[in-house]
C-alpha cells in the first residue's frame, strides 16, 4: 500500500506554461485557455521552504529614493519620444511588434543612430539579416555613426559578450524570437527560448542601466508571438500598425510603466527611411475646388491626437442580386449598420438594391463610433447623388434609434478642425466651447443631420420603353 502511494505520488503531471491549469495526462490544448501546444511535464513539486538571505540593498523610505536615475533620455526620434513618455528610462525595455514589412527595423535602426553619441554607445544585433545587409539600409537610410556597433548573432552567450566589450547605453535586438540559448532545449522562437532569452536580457538591462529595445513578431491575429509571460517581464509594449501599401505607420503604446499608454505616434515611410509626421492630417484629405458627392469629413482620436479623416462612399446599380458591400479602412459592420440605419430612420430606399463601396483615404483605420455620423453622411451623400456643403466636418455616435449620441474630446476635435481651416459641424448636443469663427449645428438624430444636403433629387437612371408609356 505504501509503495502504491509512493508510485502514485511520483507519477508525472502536466501543467499550461499559459494559464497554469493541470491534468494529469498530455494534451495538445489547453481546456482552459485554449492554448495549443502549450501543456508540459512537470514533476511533483517537493514541499521546501527558504530561509531568510542577505539583502543586496537596504529599504529606504520611499521620499529618500533617487528618482533621478529613472530620467527619460531622448531617443532621438519625437514622435517615438512622445509614446514612450519622453525618451527611453535607464534600464527599461520596451518590446516592439508589428506585421512583417510594416518598418521595424527600419525605424529602430534610425533610433540606433540618432541616439548614438560620446557618452551613449549604441549596440545593434541582428539575428534575422546579416551585418553588410544592415549596412545597406542605413546607407540608404543615412543611419551612419561611428558610436553605433553592430553584429549579427543568434546565440544568447554571444549576445551578452558584446556586452562586456561594447558597454553600450542602448542595445537593440532585432528579433527576440531568433536568438537562443544553448543551455535551454528547443528551436529558437519556442516559448522556453523566448523566456530565457527575455530573461537574460531584462537581468543585463537592469544590472548594468542599460535601456533594451527588443523587436517581435506577431502572429497572423496580430498577437505578439511567444508566451504572454514575455509582455508582462518587459516595462513598455508597442504595436507598430500601418497597411503595407499605404505610407502612414502608427506606433502604439499598449503597456508603459513611465508614461501614458494612450499616446500614439505617427510616422511616414519612404523610399529614404522613415521620418515623424508631427501634422499627419494632411495624409488623411484629398483637397478639391468643388465639394464631391459621397464624402464626408471627421475627426477621429488616435489615443490623444486629433486627426481629420475623410470618408467616402459610392453607390451603383447592382448587376447582381445580391448586391456588393464593399469596405477599406472601415469596419463592415458598422457600415452595414449606418446602412440600415438611414434605411429605416433616415427613409433613404435607394440603398438596398445597389452595390456599396466606402472607404478612407491615405489608409487610415476608423474604428472609433465618433466617425459613425460622418459615415452615414457619406452614405446618404452618394445615394442622392448631391454632395456635402463645403469645409463641414462631422462628429457622433449614431445608434439603432437614429439618435446621435455624444462622444469624447469634442472640443478637442472641434479645435483641431478649426486649426485646419474647416468652418462647419455637426455635432451632437451640448459640445461644450466652440471655436471663434466656428459655425456648430447641434443635431439630435440622423434626421436633423440628413437636413444639410441640399434639396435636389438625384439623377434618375434611364427607364425603359415601358415605363415611358
Amino acid at each position: 500500500m505504501a509503495a502504491r502511494t509512493k508510485s502514485t505520488k511520483d507519477r508525472p503531471s502536466y501543467r499550461c506554461t499559459e494559464c497554469g491549469w493541470q491534468t494529469a495526462k498530455w494534451l495538445g490544448r489547453c481546456p482552459e485557455c485554449q492554448a495549443w501546444g502549450t501543456v508540459e511535464e512537470y514533476g511533483a513539486p517537493a514541499v521546501r521552504t527558504t530561509a531568510p538571505g542577505r539583502v543586496s540593498t537596504s529599504a529606504v523610505p520611499i521620499g529618500q529614493v533617487d528618482g533621478r536615475q529613472a530620467t527619460a533620455r531622448s531617443t532621438g526620434v519625437p514622435e517615438l519620444d512622445r509614446v514612450l513618455g519622453g525618451g527611453l528610462v535607464p534600464g527599461a525595455v520596451v518590446l516592439l511588434a508589428g506585421e512583417p514589412g510594416v518598418g521595424k527595423s527600419t525605424l529602430l535602426l534610425d533610433v540606433a543612430a540618432k541616439s548614438a553619441s560620446d557618452e551613449h554607445r549604441t549596440l545593434y544585433v541582428t539575428g534575422e539579416e546579416s551585418a553588410s545587409q544592415v549596412r545597406l539600409r542605413a546607407d540608404r537610410i543615412g543611419a551612419l555613426d561611428d558610436h553605433l556597433y553592430l553584429a549579427a548573432e543568434t546565440d544568447l552567450a554571444a549576445v551578452l559578450g558584446h556586452l562586456d566589450a561594447v558597454k553600450p547605453s542602448l542595445l537593440i535586438l532585432d528579433s527576440v524570437q531568433t536568438v537562443a540559448s544553448p543551455e535551454i532545449d528547443g528551436a529558437p522562437g519556442g516559448m522556453a527560448q523566448v523566456r530565457e532569452v527575455a530573461g537574460a536580457l531584462i537581468r543585463a538591462s537592469k544590472e548594468r542601466g542599460m535601456s533594451t529595445l527588443l523587436v517581435g513578431h506577431v502572429t497572423k491575429d496580430g498577437a505578439i508571438a511567444g508566451p504572454r509571460l514575455l509582455e508582462h517581464l518587459v516595462d513598455v509594449v508597442l504595436h507598430f500598425e500601418g497597411d503595407r501599401h499605404a505610407r502612414l505607420r502608427l506606433v502604439r503604446g499598449v503597456k508603459n510603466r513611465y508614461g501614458a499608454t494612450d499616446e500614439v505616434g505617427c510616422f511616414e515611410l519612404h523610399d529614404e527611411g522613415i521620418t515623424g509626421l508631427t501634422d499627419p492630417s494632411g495624409l488623411f484629405l484629398t483637397r478639391r475646388a468643388e465639394p464631391v458627392p459621397g464624402t464626408c469629413l471627421t475627426v477621429t482620436l488616435e489615443g490623444r491626437r486629433p486627426l481629420v479623416a475623410e470618408v467616402q462612399a459610392l453607390t451603383v446599380d447592382s448587376q447582381i442580386p445580391s448586391p456588393r458591400r464593399t469596405t477599406s479602412g472601415l469596419e463592415t459592420s458598422r457600415v452595414s449598420m449606418m446602412l440600415a440605419v438611414l434605411e429605416q430612420r433616415g427613409r433613404i430606399s435607394a440603398l438596398g438594391k445597389r452595390d456599396i463601396y466606402s472607404a478612407t483615404v491615405g489608409g487610415v483605420r476608423l474604428s472609433e463610433p465618433a466617425a459613425d455620423l460622418a459615415v452615414a453622411l457619406a452614405l446618404a451623400s452618394a445615394a442622392s447623388d448631391t454632395p456635402l456643403p463645403k469645409n463641414l466636418v462631422a462628429i457622433g455616435e449614431v445608434g439603432l434609434a437614429g439618435e446621435v449620441r455624444r462622444v469624447t474630446g469634442v472640443q478637442r476635435r472641434l479645435a483641431e478642425a478649426h486649426r485646419l481651416g474647416f468652418t462647419h459641424a455637426l455635432v451632437p448636443g451640448d459640445p461644450g466651447k466652440i471655436p471663434s469663427g466656428m459655425k456648430v449645428l447641434e443635431v439630435a438624430d440622423i434626421g436633423d443631420a440628413l437636413r444639410v444636403l441640399p434639396r435636389s433629387r438625384r439623377r434618375e437612371a434611364p427607364r425603359d420603353e415601358e415605363d415611358r408609356r
